[in-house]
């Protein structure tokens, strides 16, 4: 993996952080010390070929998948989790229905 793609990996990594964070910075954030302590512990140049290097990359590959999929499952949950009893036009729309209308 080149070095553009790491660093649009950890530029995504970052933001998802970013997301999940209760105040929005990261300033002080142990989890973003640690994880660009790793990035720079495992650079390595265009010349040299590190098995290591392709290691850290999946390792940031499968971190940023977490992530996301951890971000999107609270989304979903926020979206359908029950809040009480819903009427029969409201459970339409939710699943992406109209209800036909009867004239009187």
């Amino acid at each position: 993996m080149n070095f553009s793609a790491s660093l649009k990996t950890l530029r995504h990594i970052t933001h998802e952080l970013r997301q999940s964070s209760p105040q929005g910075s990261l300033k002080d954030s142990l989890v973003l010390r640690y994880i660009f302590d790793q990035y720079h512990k495992f650079k390595t140049t265009e010349q040299q070929v590190c098995k290591a290097q392709e290691e850290v990359n999946f390792i940031a590959n499968s971190y940023l998948c977490y992530l996301r999929s951890t971000r999107k499952r609270q989304e979903i949950h926020d979206q359908y989790h029950g809040r009480g009893e819903r009427s029969v036009e409201e459970t339409a729309r939710l699943v992406g229905f109209k209800l036909p209308h009867d004239p009187k």
